[in-house]
Parts: C-alpha cells; sequence; structure tokens
C-alpha cells in the first residue's frame, strides 16, 4: 500500500500571518492578565490599533459585527479572537444599494 504525503512548504506569507496572529493574541492575553482582576473586560486593542474580544461569542455580538445592514462599518472588529471581520451585511446594503440604481 502506498500513501502520498506532500511536504509542507515553510517560512509562506501563511505562515508568517498565523505567527502574527499567535502574537497578537498572546499580547492580548497577558494584557489582560496584567491588568487587575475587577477591571479585566477582556477586549480592547493592542498595538495601539488591533481590536481583539476574547469574551465567549454571542449571536447579539455576532449579528452586531457579521451582519449589520445599517452600521456604517464595512470592517470591525471580530467576534471572538484577534483582528477584524467583514460585515456581510453592509456588504449586502451596499450591493442591493448599487443594483438599485441600475
Amino acid at each position: 500500500m502506498t500513501t502520498k504525503t506532500h511536504a509542507r512548504r515553510r517560512g509562506g506569507p501563511g505562515d508568517v500571518v498565523r505567527a502574527v496572529g499567535l502574537a497578537l493574541a498572546v499580547t492580548a492575553v497577558v494584557k489582560e492578565l496584567r491588568t487587575p482582576k475587577e477591571n479585566r473586560t477582556w477586549h480592547g486593542v493592542v498595538l495601539g490599533f488591533v481590536p481583539y474580544e476574547l469574551r465567549p461569542p454571542t449571536l447579539a455580538r455576532f449579528r452586531e459585527r457579521v451582519w449589520a445592514p445599517d452600521d456604517e462599518h464595512l470592517i470591525g472588529p471580530r467576534v471572538f479572537g484577534v483582528g477584524w471581520t467583514l460585515n456581510l451585511g453592509r456588504l449586502y446594503a451596499l450591493a442591493r444599494e448599487a443594483a438599485a440604481k441600475d
């Protein structure tokens, strides 16, 4: 029996993105753990502009960040994790507006 194995390419752009994401997540956790327990929020920004959200996800937060057609922002904080997410509701609303103009 023969099996095919694929050598994984190392050092590509995906590896860099994963490493940066992990470093940002660790930075966020350390920031929260250095904050007095009664003041921890488990959400905020690291490096002055990268949002993080470490609270358990909720349906309300999912709707607020992923499906908010009336929100003016197309990109916002993730529902859980570090970085940004696309507001699909706003994208849909913009596409409908563009289609209505034609």
